[in-house]
């Protein structure tokens, strides 16, 4: 292992300056199969895109190369990765969910060679990528900018300027040059709050689940930590029963009566039809409610504007999903999964598939952010421009900065969203429901 480590490391540089030069390089190497498992992306075009680029690379370097794509529909994705980790055969690569990497990770090759080159190359990866990825002192998964996305406010920009007084275009400009500090640092909680109980008695409520779903955590987690509140720390100590976890309670408490009455039974996708339908004002959310209101509903599509989640007294957060891969330990074609991984890293690849997925894919290499795609893509043009991070925000999961253990169960046990609907939807008193979800932290660290 240690030898083609240190013989993937000499030639890396030379391997990425020839990807550059001519596109697709020639490795020298017998003829070699490999398969890979890809999320089944749902822009359309895009898998036709990654396909092709993907048969070049192969036929250029002697790799016979099967893909299957997997649609996430019915978390066939993730039973996939599941039932090929219990039986220790399946695909060479595989896509991974956004916390996958922890639960399989004593059966995943290391990457620290393809993701060392690429930091060498293009600098850091996004921090929220790192702690993915990078678990024990190793490179466990490479980032995966396909499916990737954030959740930044997908805000109907006419219903709040008219309804709430408050211009998003203005204060996120789409030119990260032009941002007012001091309009930019106004945007907090409290003033989001006070524009949704406007834009609600105008009849178009901010919508956002409160339910165990992914999307409900996406937003929750970045709030609590917007205000210093997270359920363990990084040394492992519960610290969920905080001031700051009560004070993030009593404000959605107030929040929630300006917000949809359903919202403890919607999925993750309730709050896309929610904006679609134009009864929502905003929504927390990649492009993908966009993008479908681009074609059912042009006259919505064309007043959302995508930009910064409000900060806290605490910090400036947004939630992110990121997608990774893989490369199981038994493959027998490690090397040319590494060389074909390095390759659809580099830039001029990723740059077709960001084109693709039209803006949808968040890679996680801030070096990418230049692409023009989310400058000019409308309407209304520039709409888009803040969906990458332009300002202080910091890119989270729910569960960071626990140790990936943790993070994983504070996540898919849905803690946050339960805690908060309990006192919200239920009437549990918050210091109750807080005291219940320090119980349920503590099995958590039994195991």
């Amino acid at each position: 292992m240690e030898v083609t480590r240190r013989h993937f490391l000499k030639t890396a540089t030379a391997g990425a300056a020839a990807m550059a030069a001519t596109g697709a390089p020639h490795v020298a190497r017998a003829q070699t199969k490999l398969t890979f498992g890809l999320w089944d992306h749902w822009v359309p075009g895009a898998n036709d895109v990654l396909k092709g680029i993907i048969a070049e690379w192969g036929k250029n370097n002697r790799v016979e190369i099967a893909i299957d794509f997997i649609t996430s529909i019915g978390n066939k994705l993730d039973l996939t990765a599941a039932a090929e980790y219990r039986a220790g055969s399946g695909h060479d690569i595989i896509t991974l969910g956004t916390w996958n990497p922890t639960l399989y990770k004593d059966k995943l090759e290391p990457v620290n060679d393809v993701a060392e080159s690429l930091i060498k190359q293009y600098g850091r990866f996004q921090e929220n990528a790192t702690y993915l990825n990078f678990q024990d002192g190793r490179w466990v998964t490479l980032p995966a900018p396909i499916g990737s996305h954030t959740y930044p406010l997908e805000t109907r920009m006419d219903l709040w300027k008219k309804h709430a007084g408050i211009d998003v275009q203005d204060i996120f400009p789409p030119d990260v040059k032009k941002r007012v500090k001091s309009k930019v640092d106004a945007w907090d909680w409290k003033k989001f709050l006070e524009g949704a109980k406007k834009v609600h008695a105008a009849g178009f409520p901010f919508g956002a689940s409160i339910a165990e779903n992914t999307d409900s955590n996406d937003w929750l987690g970045p709030l609590f930590a917007s205000h210093g509140s997270f359920p363990i720390d990084e040394k492992g100590n519960i610290t969920i029963e905080s001031d700051a976890t009560l004070q993030v309670i009593e404000y959605l408490k107030e929040l929630t009566q300006y917000m949809p009455k359903d919202i403890y039974g919607w999925d993750d996708a309730s709050n896309n039809r929610w904006l679609i339908s134009g009864k929502g004002s905003a929504i927390f959310n990649p492009p993908s409610a966009w993008t479908v209101a681009k074609r059912d509903q042009p006259a919505v599509a064309a007043q959302v504007w995508h930009h910064d989640v409000p900060r806290g007294p605490r910090g400036h957060f947004r939630g992110a999903l990121p997608f990774s891969w893989g490369i199981w330990s038994w493959s027998k074609a490690k090397q040319a999964a590494k060389d074909l991984l390095l390759y659809l890293s580099s830039k001029d690849v990723q740059w077709k598939l960001i084109t693709a997925s039209q803006g949808y894919d968040y890679p996680a290499l801030p070096a990418f952010f230049t692409h023009p795609i989310w400058q000019e893509i409308e309407p209304p043009r520039g709409g888009q421009y803040n969906y990458p991070v332009r300002g202080d925000e910091k890119l989270i999961v729910a569960g960071w900065p626990a140790k990936q253990e943790f993070g994983v169960q504070i996540y898919y046990k849905w803690l946050l969203p339960t805690m908060v609907g309990k006192v919200t939807s239920g009437g549990t008193p918050p210091k109750e429901a807080v005291k219940w979800a320090a119980r349920e932290l503590e099995g958590y660290k039994r195991g």
